[in-house]
């Protein structure tokens, strides 16, 4: 178990680390790497995913509803934890319901289950940013553009590959290849910029960063557990959701805080914090999920 457990969190660890260490030493534009990563790479993996024949949405409605589940309860257990301890709801809350299933979320469903790790980790990604993107981002800025969300790259992916999969379209190989090769370049871009993210970590906020470490994973796991005995998950999805509750906030909420000025420094703090904890955190959580050799 422990040679599995190192196979999935050594590869991660290894290129985050790359990361860290170039920004270190050279000064990384960051917003450039992550507008192509959501922009291009991100819906590119989207519809090659979601456009495979393999790819059957209707084995996945439960899952979805369990990612559901899963940001609001997290927001809703965050809140009165934030009033206890006097943190501003709308830096504190919204990083408890957005997990980092995009940076480490993929990366690590392949390592986890292989390829047939993907499809599911590409639901609950889709979910979970389709839920941040609109009521997420409602608790920051009251005025939310709902056209600018259903217009964003990978929900227009998602469309497209649902089509070309529900129309069983053959897409010609002189087109599907080089998106499929732009979309294998997404999970160590993401991974790379993971690491960058990591150096602008604010020690001064050490307190908030780590309540928010702990209480991220904990209460999406807390509502995991209690919504499965509703759902009924098959278990390779319900392995699936738990490694997904694992994970530390998304890089993304600290980006959304900068854009506007809502405690940026408290967020980063949050995210960067729960993203190092990660590294404790999701190898304890590996042999619970990890399917049977």
């Amino acid at each position: 178990m422990l040679i599995r457990i190192l196979d999935v969190m050594i590869p991660v660890i290894a290129v985050a680390g790359l990361g860290y260490l170039y920004s270190l030493r050279y000064r990384t534009d960051l917003a450039a790497i992550n507008a192509i990563s959501v922009n291009v790479f991100l819906p590119a993996l989207v519809f090659t995913v979601m456009s495979s024949q393999d790819f059957d949405l209707g084995s996945y409605p439960g899952l979805a509803i369990a990612a559901t589940a899963v940001f609001f309860g997290s927001g809703l257990i965050a809140w009165p934890v934030a009033v206890l301890l006097k943190y501003n709801l709308r830096t504190f809350v919204p990083p408890m319901m957005f997990n980092n299933c995009g940076n480490l979320g993929l990366p690590l469903a392949l390592l986890a289950f292989g390829d047939t790790g993907l499809a599911p980790a590409i639901v609950l990604l889709i979910v979970t940013n389709l839920l941040y993107f609109s009521f997420g981002i409602y608790i920051v800025d009251r005025q939310v553009h709902w056209r600018n969300v259903l217009l964003s790259p990978p929900i227009l992916a998602s469309v497209a590959g649902l089509i070309v999969s529900l129309g069983d379209v053959s897409i010609p190989l002189m087109i599907a290849t080089p998106i499929a090769m732009l979309g294998d370049a997404l999970i160590p871009v993401m991974l790379f910029a993971l690491g960058i993210r990591l150096v602008d970590v604010n020690l001064s906020d050490w307190k908030i960063g780590l309540v928010g470490a702990v209480l991220c994973p904990l209460t999406a796991l807390i509502v995991a557990l209690g919504i499965q005995p509703m759902l009924q998950l098959p278990d390779d999805q319900f392995r699936q959701l738990l490694l997904y509750c694992a994970l530390p906030p998304a890089v993304l909420v600290y980006l959304v805080a900068e854009q506007y000025q809502q405690e940026p420094e408290k967020v980063a703090a949050i995210v960067g914090f729960g993203n190092m904890a990660a590294i404790v955190i999701i190898p304890i959580m590996l042999p619970f999920v990890l399917p049977a050799v």
